[in-house]
């Protein structure tokens, strides 16, 4: 039986090998440890390994460990859908949110911001695979999301994510990540440089690494198949 440090190094080798395949440095591709439904323990085990910035699908969940585990200073992202009436929670207690898909949550999410901490870093979830069971915004409506949610005060847009659906198709899933990727390119030639492609899981990393994603979101292969929430 493996251990979350094991598990964590294993999936940093992968990291490091796709970047230097595609001719990209390994540091500039972030691990974001995904670990909804599991213990503070679990998430405590990996800090102890090196693991910093930690994702949570379930608010209150997430606020739960944020606050069990504040003496660690981890960095904490909120990577699941988001409800208006749970935005002031991910205000408050989250450095990063990934799944911007309306205006409205990003309007309470730039209100709700308290004015000592610093602004929300913010990613626009992007519905590249069109499936109604998504979340996300529709690629052609992004880019005026993207300017709207520039313009909010409290909040830091950081750049863009997508969850496309699972596929054995190498082909289909490049397309599906380099829908982002030319987001990305759009919005910068409209003035408005993003730094952030979040995309990519345990089971298809290396694609996403190679079509310019900046974080990958792995839990799995890090703390085991999921538990129930």
């Amino acid at each position: 039986m493996t251990s979350i440090p094991s598990n964590l190094q294993a999936v940093r080798d992968r990291i490091r090998a796709a970047a230097r395949a595609c001719g990209r440095a390994p540091e500039e591709v972030a691990l974001l440890a995904v670990s909804k439904t599991w213990p503070a323990e679990a998430v405590r085990e990996a800090a102890a390994a090196g693991q910093r910035a930690f994702g949570e699908n379930y608010v209150q969940e997430g606020c739960a460990k944020a606050e069990a585990l504040a003496d660690l200073g981890l960095e904490w992202h909120f990577i699941g859908p988001l409800q208006s009436n749970k935005t002031r929670l991910v205000a408050q207690h989250f450095h990063w949110v990934h799944s911007i898909d309306r205006l409205k949550v990003a309007e309470r999410l730039s209100a709700q911001r308290d004015a000592h901490l610093p602004p929300l870093n913010a990613c626009i979830q992007v519905n590249v695979s069109g499936e109604e069971s998504k979340s996300g915004v529709a690629p052609q409506e992004a880019v005026a999301l993207a300017r709207a949610v520039a313009a909010l005060p409290r909040l830091r847009l950081r750049g863009l994510m997508c969850i496309p659906e699972p596929t054995e198709d190498a082909a289909l899933l490049a397309a599906r990540f380099g829908v982002l990727r030319t987001l990305q390119a759009r919005l910068a030639a409209e003035g408005l440089a993003l730094d952030t492609l979040s995309m990519g899981m345990s089971h298809d990393l290396e694609a996403a690494i190679a079509a310019g994603a900046t974080i990958v979101r792995v839990g799995t292969a890090i703390f085991g198949a999921r538990r129930q929430a």
